[in-house]
C-alpha cells in the first residue's frame, strides 16, 4: 500500500515545481539627467570687436607717398604724422608765390612813394590833380595785388602742409590702403583710423532671423580664446540689406561691459537665445511613441524601477529632442532602451553607464 501513495504525491511536487513563474529580470539602464532650460538656443555666431567709430583719411594734394610712419595697430596721437608725399612740387609752386610776393611788395612801395610826392607836388600848388589821382588809383591797385600775392602764399603753405597726412584725432591704425612709391589722388583713401574708447562686436545674421528677432532676445559676447571672458549685448544696428553672396545682414552689438580682453580685431563668439518656458533637452531614444503620444520612462531610485510619463515634444532633430510637460528637474530619464520597458520594471542604474 505505501507504493500506491508515495507516487502520487511526487507527482504533484513535480507538477507544482513547473508551475512556479522566474524572476523577471533586472535590466541595466543608461539614464540622463533632466535639467530644465529657459532659453531659447537661436544659434552661435563667430564675429569680430570693432571701433563704432571710424575715419578713413586721404591726402588733400595729389602726388607719390615717400614714407609711412606706421603700421596696422600702432596706437597714436592727435596730430601725429601717419605719411607724407613727395613735396617738390608744392615747394616749387610756394617759391613761386613768394617771388610774385616780393615783387608786389616792391610795387607797393613804389606806388606809395609815387601818390606822396604827386600829394606834397599838389600841396605847394605845382602839381595836377589829375596826376594825384593817377597815383593814388595805382596805389590801390597794387594794394589789392599785394593781399592777392599774400594770399597766393598762403594757400601754397597750405599745400605744401598737406603733404604730411596727420591724425586728427587719438585713434587706432586698423588698414592702410595705400603704400610707400605709390602715386595717389586728392580724397584717394589712404588709412583707416579706429576710436578705441567705443568698443562693439560686429556678426551677420541670417536674413530670416534679423528680419524677426525674438521679443527679450539675448546676445551672449565671449572670447574664442577664453569663454569666461564675456558680457551680454544688445543690437545697436542692423544692415539695411542683406549681403548678396552669403544673405546675411551685418549686425552691430553694443557690449554693456568691455573686458579688457575685447580688444580691436579680436574674434569673439556670440550666442543668441530667447527667454522660453521650462522645457528639457533629452536625447532622442529617451522618447518612445505609442499610438502617435510622446512619453518617457523615468526611474525611481529608491525602488529601481520605471514608470512612464506623457510628454510634449517641442522639437527635435537628428539626436536630441526638446520636451515639456510630464517631467520635473533632476528626474532620472532612462536615455536607451525604452521600448523593452514595462510599468513597475526593476532596472539597475550603472554610474559607469548613465550619461
Amino acid at each position: 500500500m505505501r507504493h500506491f501513495w508515495v507516487m502520487p504525491l511526487a507527482a504533484a511536487m513535480l507538477l507544482g515545481c513547473s508551475e512556479k513563474r522566474p524572476p523577471e529580470p533586472v535590466r541595466p539602464v543608461l539614464y540622463v539627467v533632466a535639467q530644465p532650460e529657459l532659453a531659447q538656443n537661436l544659434g552661435r555666431f563667430a564675429g569680430n570687436i570693432e571701433a563704432r567709430y571710424e575715419s578713413t583719411l586721404g591726402f588733400r594734394v595729389p602726388g607719390r607717398i615717400v614714407r609711412r610712419f606706421y603700421d596696422v595697430g600702432a596706437e597714436v596721437k592727435q596730430g601725429d604724422i601717419l605719411a607724407n608725399l613727395d613735396p617738390t612740387d608744392q615747394q616749387n609752386q610756394l617759391r613761386s608765390a613768394q617771388g610774385d610776393l616780393a615783387k608786389v611788395q616792391a610795387q607797393l612801395i613804389n606806388a606809395r612813394a609815387t601818390a606822396r610826392r604827386q600829394q606834397e607836388l599838389l600841396d605847394r600848388g605845382v602839381g595836377a590833380q589829375a596826376q594825384l589821382d593817377t597815383a593814388q588809383a595805382d596805389l590801390k591797385t597794387t594794394q589789392a595785388s599785394m593781399q592777392q600775392a599774400q594770399a597766393a602764399v598762403n594757400q601754397a603753405q597750405d599745400q605744401l602742409s598737406y603733404c604730411n597726412l596727420r591724425a586728427d584725432h587719438d585713434a587706432v591704425i586698423t588698414q592702410w590702403q595705400a603704400e610707400a612709391g605709390q602715386v595717389v589722388s586728392i580724397g584717394q583713401e589712404v588709412v583707416t583710423l579706429a576710436r578705441p574708447e567705443i568698443k562693439e562686436a560686429v556678426i551677420d545674421l541670417p536674413g530670416p532671423l534679423a528680419e524677426e528677432l525674438p521679443k527679450g532676445i539675448v546676445f551672449l559676447v565671449a572670447g574664442q580664446l577664453d569663454p569666461n571672458v564675456n558680457t551680454r549685448a544688445h543690437v545697436r544696428e542692423i544692415a539695411p540689406q542683406a549681403d548678396s553672396a552669403t544673405r546675411t545682414r551685418r549686425t552691430r552689438l553694443t557690449l554693456d561691459q568691455t573686458p579688457a580682453a575685447f580688444r580691436l580685431g579680436s574674434s569673439v563668439s556670440v550666442t543668441v537665445s530667447s527667454p522660453t518656458a521650462e522645457h528639457f533637452q533629452l536625447p532622442l531614444t529617451a522618447v518612445q511613441v505609442i499610438d502617435g503620444h510622446s512619453r518617457v520612462w523615468v526611474i525611481d531610485k529608491a525602488a529601481q524601477t520605471v514608470s512612464p510619463r506623457d510628454v510634449t515634444v517641442q522639437r527635435r532633430d537628428a539626436k536630441t529632442v526638446l520636451l515639456s510637460g510630464g517631467i520635473t528637474a533632476g528626474d532620472n530619464v532612462v536615455s536607451a532602451g525604452v521600448n523593452s520597458l514595462s510599468p513597475g520594471q526593476k532596472v539597475r542604474l550603472d554610474k559607469e553607464s548613465s550619461q
